[in-house]
């Protein structure tokens, strides 16, 4: 699979015009945790791009880029978790799950 890198809060903006047009997955990554890098391995384990069409996968590294991380809240209205991924549609979240409640399965699922 290959992410794309969101390591600016313009990115935000770009992406939600992007959501029109295809489905946006932001993972959010904490290079510190265990959990996240168990969680990241899992994703891209599993991912078949087949199951998932157009899906557009981004990467945040929560470490490095935590500004980011904080407009993700203000602009989707989701709350901060660490693993997190965030499937944007139509310039909105319609789906997220954290930690170990995150799937591949569901998320092939919600696209």
């Amino acid at each position: 699979m290959n992410w794309n890198q969101l390591t600016t809060v313009e990115q935000l903006q770009a992406i939600k015009e992007e959501s029109f047009n295809q489905p946006v997955l932001i993972f959010k990554h904490s290079t510190r945790c265990s959990i996240s890098s168990t969680a990241l391995s899992r994703v891209e384990r599993n991912w078949k791009q087949e199951a998932v069409g157009e899906l557009k996968p981004y990467y945040l590294d929560l470490i490095a880029n935590r500004p980011v991380s904080n407009a993700i809240v203000e602009e989707f209205g989701v709350e901060h978790q660490s693993p997190q991924v965030i499937l944007i549609k139509d310039g909105a979240s319609v789906y997220d799950a954290s930690h170990f409640d995150i799937r591949f399965e569901e998320i092939a699922e919600t696209v």
